[in-house]
């Protein structure tokens, strides 16, 4: 496989490029899209036009989660059309792009605001873009990963509305426009053209990596780091061709490639990691180090449930259930643990990759990579763990590297004692809503959470604050491995509690480590919280919600990020007090609680918690992905349908039409009962709704 690849003409791109095509502006002005789209009317850059740009733009509004059904050119037909814009006349919400209404637009350049690209890692978003003739994304701020997988696919991105000018006038503009203020190892690949072009390049001798700072004539022979930075130095790669790996430090900024330990992706990415993978090394090749590669199906797993029957005469199942054939065959072949659908049960998935990453695989120090944005999942034990997209993956197949720029990190420090009914993820939607991280100053850096309220939490619940990182706009979320992480590895791993020890050890951040900001929290100050419909970081206190009684048709409970043992706790908690006071789920409500893998069923089955959740009218779901991707039982089925849910986002359309609060398990389990928002208080006689319908006499 390498002997081929050595042996392939590789050349850099031209200096200057020249875009022959229009520029099309992302507003919140329906009509305007509108206008440039099917009337072909071009609009300058105003300051009225600028301040109309959409920000907070989602990968699930580029590309909604039906659409990474397809993985190859199709994809081209399809951006944007889960775009929201809103009618300047109505103040209605609509969705103004068609199928191949860009590609016939004959637009090579795509405008937006802040925070573009956010939420989930599918590269399918910035493909779609590119088939459809885009070339260059231009916003005011760009997510991380949606950043990368345009640079590995070899789309130009930047935030130099300059250029627009330029476009449109037909001028040649240098190359390095688009790589200025970049690392080295980005540059180069913006100039080769991608990643595999440059890892073809570079493992043709025709790229110098960077000598690392910490090798350097002169360098320091010690620079103190926080526990990320330990981990990227202990992985950092020397000499590929000598398998030399680590370095006494690395300091932000760094760009380099680092060998990883497990590398993970799930039915909607593995096949078209593949289709790059076999086109562009060889049907017969070989992945390198098959036994550190997992991958999962678990997205689609229940998607016959929820499909609508038109997309299903459509054919859109059939095309869904072309990935899991893609993936499974691919697996086959090179000889991959795949974690897929259970045997003789009830349908679902063996996991949910971040659940049993956690639960099996994951350790203190190491460095993993998956094909989702909630990797950070991991970062609760003490790893290294972030998202990456399809080109990244498939790249790691060949080399098992990955390439990084060491973020900067800033710590969230929350002290102080919580109420009873306050849980970590009501720690998350305090911290989503502070302004360091809405106005998008978070994008692409590590947070680490730290402070003793982070320190009484067990690793499940850790696991809620990093798997979030993602809707922070986080490279990952990481806590120091500690005493907690010991206990969860012999405990749940049943690992000698010698060797866990070790694992733990030196796996805290140094206490002179710099931080771009600290931002504290006092754990008392903060109530049972919820986020407002279509976005996390619209979190308010549920006391300031009560008084309205937002009325909920659905409760979901569940997803990896509240699907694991301790949120199944916290679920049967509310509902053995309330079974107490007589009440059942809502007859409103239609209650769903689904677990993250087989081993937390088994769990819920050995405390008795699913004879309990049955009893109060809940519905247990067997493991897998569902309707906090659209693709399960919990999705609401018109715009008018307003549901709570413990997962972990809720952008427009993410779990269908209507309005979804995030909450806490806590009270999403009291919601469900309740029949609106609300919170659970220990002890507190809760006071339900009446029925909407009166019962048919």
């Amino acid at each position: 496989m390498i002997k081929d690849l050595l042996d392939r003409p590789i050349e850099k791109r031209p200096a200057t490029l020249r875009f022959d095509g229009r520029i099309l502006y992302l507003l919140d002005d329906a009509e305007l899209v509108q206008a440039q789209l099917f009337e072909g009317r071009d609009l300058e850059l105003s300051d009225e036009i600028k301040g109309r740009l959409r920000d907070q733009i989602s990968t699930d509004e580029i590309t909604p989660a039906y659409i990474c059904y397809f993985y190859d050119e199709t994809l081209g037909d399809f951006p944007y059309l889960g775009l929201r814009t809103t009618n300047r006349v109505t103040g209605e919400t609509e969705y103004p792009v068609k199928r191949a209404s860009v590609k016939d637009g004959g637009f090579v350049c795509s405008v937006a605001g802040k925070r573009r690209g956010k939420g989930s890692s599918r590269e399918q978003s910035p493909y779609a873009e590119l088939m459809a003739g885009v070339q260059v994304v231009v916003a005011e701020s760009i997510e991380r990963i949606y950043n990368e997988n345009c640079q590995n696919l070899g789309m130009l991105t930047t935030t130099d509305f300059s250029v627009l000018d330029r476009i449109k006038a037909g001028e040649e503009i240098p190359l390095s426009v688009f790589a200025e203020g970049k690392d080295d190892i980005t540059r180069e690949i913006i100039e080769y053209g991608g990643l595999f072009e440059f890892n073809v390049a570079r493992l043709q001798g025709k790229v110098t990596l960077p000598v690392p700072a910490s090798l350097a004539d002169g360098a320091e022979l010690r620079r103190p780091m926080t526990v990320a930075e330990k981990i990227f130095a202990k992985h950092l790669v020397v000499d590929a061709s000598k398998n030399e790996v680590g370095v006494p430090w690395v300091e932000t900024g760094e760009a380099g490639f680092f060998r990883t330990d497990i590398r993970f992706s799930h039915e909607y990415v593995t096949p078209m990691s593949a289709i790059f993978f076999e086109d562009k090394v060889g049907m017969d090749a070989k992945v390198v180090d098959k036994e550190s590669i997992l991958f999962f199906r678990d997205h689609l797993a229940y998607l016959d449930k929820v499909m609508s029957q038109e997309r299903i005469e459509d054919g859109l199942l059939d095309v869904a259930n072309q990935l899991e054939v893609k993936q499974r065959t691919f697996a086959e072949k090179q000889g991959i643990r795949l974690y897929g659908e259970q045997m003789g049960h009830r349908g679902g998935s063996e996991a949910i990759c971040h659940s049993k990453i956690l639960e099996e695989y994951a350790k203190p120090g190491m460095i993993i990579i998956g094909s989702d944005s909630h990797t950070p999942h991991a970062g609760a034990i003490g790893a290294v763990a972030f998202g990456v997209g399809t080109t990244a993956i498939f790249n790691s197949w060949i080399t098992k590297d990955v390439r990084v720029r060491v973020p900067k990190s800033f710590k969230v420090v929350v002290s102080g004692t919580p109420a009873p009914n306050v849980t970590a993820k009501d720690y998350m939607l305090e911290i989503l809503r502070h302004p360091y991280i809405k106005d998008g100053q978070a994008i692409g850096q590590i947070i680490e959470y730290a402070g003793p309220a982070v320190e009484a939490l067990s690793v499940d619940e850790r696991a809620t604050m990093t798997n979030m990182a993602a809707e922070v706009g986080a490279f990952t979320g990481i806590i120091a491995a500690d005493a907690k992480s010991v206990e969860f590895l012999v405990k749940e791993r049943g690992m000698d509690r010698a060797k866990a020890e070790a694992l733990v050890e030196g796996m805290q951040s140094d206490p002179d480590a710099e931080y771009v900001k600290v931002i504290e929290i006092d754990a008392a100050t903060i109530k049972p919280m919820a986020a407002l419909p279509n976005d996390p970081g619209n979190g308010v206190f549920i006391d300031d919600l009560e008084g309205d009684r937002v009325r909920i048709d659905i409760a979901y409970a569940g997803s990896c990020t509240a699907g694991k043992k301790e949120d199944m706790d916290m679920y049967a908690r509310v509902f053995s007090e309330l079974e107490g006071q007589g009440l059942k789920v809502h007859s409103d409500v239609r209650c769903y609680i689904q677990c993250g893998s087989i081993e937390v069923r088994e769990y819920c089955r050995e405390q008795g918690y699913l004879d309990l959740f049955e009893r109060m009218g809940a519905e247990f779901i067997e493991p897998g992905c569902g309707a906090c991707i659209n693709a399960g039982p919990g999705v609401t089925a018109s715009p008018d349908e307003v549901s709570i849910s413990s997962q972990n986002r809720n952008f427009p359309g993410r779990s269908g039409p209507g309005n979804l609060y995030l909450a806490s398990p806590y009270s999403v389990a009291a919601s469900a009962v309740a029949g609106y928002v609300t919170q659970w208080v220990p002890g507190q006689k809760l006071q339900p709704l009446g029925a909407r319908k009166l019962a048919t006499v």
